[in-house]
């Protein structure tokens, strides 16, 4: 275990550089993408939410055949083509000047995210020993988050220079820095790839009842995704009396929490039960949050709005912290290891479904609903995690059964456990 407060060092620690070299232009690309696609390629904003839906739908698709790519082939060399295939991506939307073109580099750009997020994780896996894996990913988010951040701001300066050449050179920041990561990855040490094993399915992860039950209670959890970016900012303007500025200072709130503590709160998950745990009570914290949520919009006063709202945002990161570190822990300790890609990429799909129905979802739900849309959408969040730890204990029973102590291990294992995970 590393001492408090440092980052691990090693292969974690290549890991962590590739994640913030392509999180600085990924910030940037965040903050400008939309006024890109409408002033600069002329776009409506429903081609736009078409076309990143069909992406993102294609890359839920494509995230287990291509993890399970990274396990026959190696995780390391499929990342890094992934990230050069999300670099072409962004070169196209660079090019992009009607929607047919837009729509192929969203499609594209889906698809090697998704298998790019099953390969890291696969490569994080094969790298790092099982009881570090969670602070290990807790160490890559918090940078990441860091990365965002300062591309963010990046990004901001070319808004206020409003120009296409500035949106333009946005995008091409995005790009080399999806090359640079690609050249990082590819610097890492190689994991062995798992050869097949004949009469297994290719795709085992899709015959795993118990894995794809917490793969969708993890994905109604990650629903809390759309939150901070589009409902919380409508919102705000549109329901309660605090200023227009607080969607900023909510958003700087949770980057700055996610980055000074996600490695703490990580570092107390050491098992499959502390890590359902920590999703329940995630599920707590995200019902609590949706109540203040919707208690921001009673009052007249706007200071008293604001800190209703910032006592919201603290109780969603804290839950966004907790799930996370629980999730990571799950997602890995019940993947076998020879599979770890696929399984990551099923896991993953996830964050590609929250990012597709998450924002129609919610605007309908909160956003039309009001106070009983919150508190609907917080009791989601409070059953989805309740519901893990029941969850967690099935996928326990169905792997299979650890060797007695003083019994010789294969020389790789055929399936993660409670004591495999940490």
């Amino acid at each position: 275990m590393p001492h408090r407060g440092l980052p691990p060092a090693g292969p974690a620690r290549g890991l962590a550089g590739a994640q913030l070299t392509n999180a600085l232009g990924d910030g940037a690309f965040l903050v400008t993408s939309a006024l890109y696609f409408t002033r600069v390629v002329g776009l409506s904003a429903a081609q736009i939410g078409l076309g990143l839906t069909l992406g993102w739908a294609a890359g839920a698709l494509v995230g287990v055949p291509l993890g399970h790519l990274a396990d026959r082939r190696g995780p390391r060399g499929v990342a890094a083509l992934l990230a050069v295939a999300t670099s072409a991506a962004v070169g196209v939307f660079l090019l992009a000047g009607s929607f047919p073109v837009f729509l192929a580099a969203a499609v594209l750009y889906g698809c090697a995210q998704s298998g790019l997020g099953a390969a890291r994780q696969a490569l994080l896996a094969g790298l790092v020993e099982p009881a570090r894996r969670t602070e290990v990913r807790a160490y890559l988010q918090s940078t990441v988050n860091a990365g965002l951040a300062v591309g963010a701001a990046l990004g901001g300066a070319a808004l206020h220079l409003d120009t296409p050449l500035a949106y333009r050179a946005v995008l091409g920041v995005d790009a080399l820095s999806f090359l640079a990561a690609a050249v990082l990855l590819s610097r890492l040490p190689s994991v062995a790839p798992s050869p097949a094993v004949a009469g297994e399915p290719r795709l085992a992860v899709l015959r795993d009842r118990p894995y794809a039950l917490l793969a969708l209670l993890n994905t109604v959890m990650l629903l809390y995704m759309p939150l901070l970016s589009l409902i919380v900012p409508l919102w705000i303007v549109g329901r309660t009396a605090a200023p227009d500025w607080m969607t900023a200072a909510l958003l700087v709130l949770n980057t700055l929490t996610v980055v000074v503590c996600q490695v703490r709160v990580a570092r107390r998950v050491d098992s499959l039960a502390a890590a359902a745990r920590y999703v329940r009570w995630a599920g707590v914290l995200l019902l609590a949050c949706c109540a203040a949520f919707a208690v921001s919009s009673a009052g007249t006063s706007a200071w008293a709005a604001a800190a209703v709202l910032l006592v919201a945002a603290a109780l969603q990161v804290a839950g966004e912290m907790m799930l996370a570190a629980g999730s990571w822990e799950i997602g890995f300790g019940l993947a076998p290891a020879d599979r770890q890609g696929q399984y990551q990429g099923f896991f993953g799909t996830g964050v590609a479904v929250a990012r597709m129905v998450g924002p129609v979802l919610l605007t309908s739900l909160v956003l039309g609903g009001g106070t009983w849309g919150w508190l609907v959408l917080g009791g989601m969040f409070a059953l989805a995690g309740a519901a893990t730890g029941p969850a967690v204990r099935l996928a326990e029973r169905s792997r299979p059964v650890a060797p007695a102590a003083g019994t010789p291990l294969p020389a790789e294992p055929v399936a993660g456990s409670a004591g495999s995970a940490g």
